[in-house]
């Protein structure tokens, strides 16, 4: 079965930052993407940054360009987003997903089939 296991969120307070990890299990490791994405209450879930097994991403999108990072550990199966400069803004639940599906690029959450159970995280003072 195809598991899907994200951590490392929490509260920060605002400039601070956060290293949030996913890894799955269950798939093929070389034949899916896989996502970041979060939802804040009243909102839809925002594709962040998706990337391959081999480490080809996608952009980033507008509210985070510039301050998260979406990265990859094989060895570990492990996906990570380092998130710096972090506002009240990007309070939100944060999830992670992986797709087999050939639309993966588009890091729209409609194209991720698995996911995992979110981590919230709060930017606070």
């Amino acid at each position: 079965q195809v598991q899907v296991v994200e951590s490392g969120g929490g509260l920060v307070q605002p400039g601070g930052s956060l290293r949030l990890s996913c890894t799955a299990s269950g798939l093929t490791f070389d034949a899916y993407a896989m996502g970041w994405f979060r939802q804040a209450p009243g909102k839809g879930r925002e594709g962040l940054s998706c990337i391959t097994w081999s480490g080809g991403t996608t952009d980033y999108a507008d509210s985070v360009k510039g301050r998260f990072t979406i990265s990859r550990d094989n060895a570990k199966n492990t996906r990570y987003l380092q998130m710096n400069s972090l506002e009240p803004q990007d309070t939100a639940m944060y999830y992670c997903a992986a797709t087999i599906s050939f639309n993966w690029y588009k890091c729209v959450a409609n194209e991720y089939n698995y996911w995992g159970q979110g981590t919230q995280v709060t930017v606070s003072s």
